[in-house]
């Protein structure tokens, strides 16, 4: 009998539970390869945040060594688990529950959501306070490569695949209004089966200026700037995962007197991008979203960017 009651009690709570959250992102505004101080180069991005979308996650502790994740199929949130666990030198397992609004495989960070939210719900458990660094280097351990939402809206070039910040700018983003949707196929993609973007020596050249241009946009809250710096990293983009009807939305968004155009490097995300403090805003942005659905371009969006919750 005491056997049988050991093990009918393996899988009850330790009330321990945790709660986790972390943003989506719309994609990068920058993204190549970038020198270091050794003059190595590495992969990095500059993501741009979203916090208007959430994943949200609950970890209860389990006297089984087992994690279980709910809903089905989120392989990388229970790696996270273990990972942060393993971290913690904590020997339990424990029962994950996500609940997200962000759209699975266009570019919105889905899985990098669920995976920090997973993180910080375990941390939560167990009273443990991880910083940004530590969190972005354990969901790199678990998905291969991360953004950099772990740090919430600061300006950072970010290496994804090594979980480390290359270049912290000094602040946020400048206050901008986001026209967001996705290409006319609009089709998710496994960003993990993409092969990396392999770029010509002027590409490189180009990624080294176009940091500079982004570091002077956050230092001086200039969005013509970041447009610019986006609008660059989006034509290059073209040349490795080009968007449909491209050309298109650059001529929507220069029509408009738009800041820029970003896109979602490895996703079906497009952006036009505009200066939340412009004048005639509404009208411009709302003429952009009018353009772009009738165009057949599909969940077209404003995102306010920073703007304090202001209305528009």
């Amino acid at each position: 009998m005491l056997a049988v009651s050991r093990l009918s009690r393996i899988n009850e709570p330790l009330s321990l539970e945790g709660v986790g959250t972390a943003m989506a992102h719309h994609g990068e505004l920058l993204q190549g390869v970038f020198e270091v101080g050794n003059g190595r180069l590495h992969r990095g991005l500059v993501t741009l945040p979203l916090p208007a979308m959430m994943s949200r996650a609950t970890f209860i502790a389990t006297r089984s060594t087992d994690i279980a994740v709910r809903p089905y199929g989120r392989a990388k949130a229970g790696v996270a688990a273990r990972r942060t666990l393993d971290h913690l030198a904590i020997a339990e397992g424990g029962a994950v529950e996500i609940v997200s609004d962000i759209p699975i495989g266009h570019g919105y960070g889905s899985s990098t959501a669920d995976v920090v939210a997973v993180i910080r719900a375990v941390a939560d458990a167990y009273c443990a306070h991880l910083q940004p660094s530590r969190i972005s280097q354990l969901a790199v351990a678990a998905e291969k490569a991360s953004d950099a939402i772990a740090f919430g809206e600061q300006a950072l070039l970010f290496a994804q695949r090594q979980g480390v910040v290359l270049e912290h700018f000094g602040g946020a983003l400048p206050p901008l209004l986001l026209v967001g949707f996705k290409t006319r196929d609009g089709l998710p993609i496994d960003t993990l089966n993409l092969p990396p973007a392999r770029y010509e020596q002027a590409e490189i050249q180009q990624f080294r200026v176009l940091r500079g241009v982004v570091a002077h946009a956050v230092r001086y809250q200039d969005p013509n700037c970041l447009g610019r710096a986006a609008t660059a990293s989006a034509r290059i983009s073209q040349r490795h995962l080009p968007k449909e009807h491209f050309d298109q939305v650059m001529a929507i968004a220069e029509d408009a007197g738009a800041c820029g155009v970003q896109v979602a490097h490895s996703g079906s995300l497009i952006g036009i991008i505009f200066d939340r403090t412009a004048k005639n805003l509404r009208q411009r942005a709302g003429r952009v979203a009018g353009l772009a659905k009738r165009l057949g371009f599909g969940d077209v969006a404003f995102h306010p960017i920073n703007d304090d919750g202001a209305r528009w």
